[in-house]
């Protein structure tokens, strides 16, 4: 078995909940060794995305993948292997989404993982967003889904919290109301523990849901402010 061969096989764990139900549509179907793989690709390139790969970025991917302490260099090289360049990124991204296009929640946690990944070393570079975009146009999300998810993991731009919420400016209360709810209950960290998550994901729920709260706060602050 080859060394690539043998760190896909662990790091499914990152996907995989102990107990599936009652959350396998956030999961991957058990044993797909060719998504994790795929989903390591992603990481990898992403990593090399702004023409630097920082060694905490590695890190971090490890982190999210939690290889055993025994395989931890192997899953170095393997990482290393895959990053020497971002061709081939698309095949990868496309394998996913065709085939899990159905676990929106799974495609959502894979763009996490990437967003934190590519975090890791302070900041998101624009080559790293316009890769990740792309990613998320092959699992099949729209441009306001991205703007989303992209706003959550790195806060909204110039101060536009309906991008956190998935929602266009000028979305009626209830509208927010209703996102906000579904959004607070989807990335609470306790669904990710429920779901046997990763504890680098449960850390990234956290973020998310502190985002989502301060968003839906803003929105009502605005809502309430008196009209010039």
């Amino acid at each position: 078995m080859s060394v690539w061969s043998r760190i896909i096989e662990l790091a499914s764990s990152a996907f995989e909940p102990d107990e599936p139900a009652p959350f396998e549509e956030c999961a991957p179907q058990p044993g797909d060794v060719g998504f994790t793989a795929a989903v390591i690709g992603l990481a990898a390139k992403m990593a090399k995305a702004d023409g630097y790969a920082a060694h905490v970025e590695m890190e971090a991917a490890q982190r999210v993948f939690r290889p055993p302490p025994n395989e931890e260099g192997n899953f170095r090289r393997a990482f290393v292997l895959a990053q020497q360049t971002v061709l081939g990124f698309e095949s990868y991204a496309r394998q996913i989404g065709r085939k899990y296009r159905n676990r929106p929640c799974l495609l959502e946690d894979v763009l996490d993982g990437l967003f934190h990944i590519a975090a890791a070393d302070g900041w998101v570079s624009d080559e790293e967003v316009a890769y990740l975009a792309e990613v998320a146009r092959h699992f099949g999300f729209s441009e306001q889904e991205f703007r989303r998810i992209r706003a959550t993991n790195l806060g909204p731009e110039a101060g536009d919290p309906y991008a956190v919420l998935g929602l266009l400016p000028g979305a009626s209360m209830e509208e927010v109301r209703q996102a906000w709810r579904r959004l607070a209950a989807d990335n609470h960290p306790d669904t990710m523990l429920a779901r046997g998550a990763a504890p680098e994901f449960v850390v990234i729920a956290k973020e998310k849901t502190a985002a989502i709260n301060a968003a839906y706060a803003a929105i009502r602050e605005q809502a309430a402010a008196p009209a010039d």
